[in-house]
């Protein structure tokens, strides 16, 4: 059975970022496998010591002029309902995702601040 990857690749363009969470949810639950990427452990050899922070949480923290395209942001972000975002919106500063790789929050915060909302990653 072959498959076309193009077209694969040509439809993952276009998906949502929720989309693409449950996807990868999705191969994980059904191959029992982690896109987590591996981490490396240092060896105690005298380093600096500074361990680079690899998992954060997006974090809003004002809401700013334009409540409701942040209300729509956070929807697309969560994939929650109108209520549950309006609420993570009402009640900033509220953590809107947790424990996401460094590219995927740096993405989140952009679209967040891109409608005019303050973000913070811890």
């Amino acid at each position: 059975m072959a498959f076309d990857k193009d077209k694969i690749i040509d439809s993952l363009k276009e998906a949502s970022i929720s989309d693409l969470n449950d996807l990868v949810k999705a191969i994980e639950e059904e191959f029992d496998v982690s896109a987590a990427a591996p981490v490396a452990v240092a060896g105690g050899a005298g380093g600096a010591g500074a361990e680079e922070k690899s998992e954060f949480d997006v974090e809003l923290t004002e809401v700013g002029q334009e409540k409701v395209k942040v209300i729509k942001a956070v929807r697309e972000i969560t994939g929650l309902g109108l209520k549950d975002s309006k609420g993570l919106v009402d009640n900033a500063p509220s953590v809107i995702k947790e424990g996401l790789p460094s590219a995927e929050a740096e993405e989140m915060k952009a679209k967040l601040e891109e409608v005019g909302a303050t973000v913070t990653l811890k």
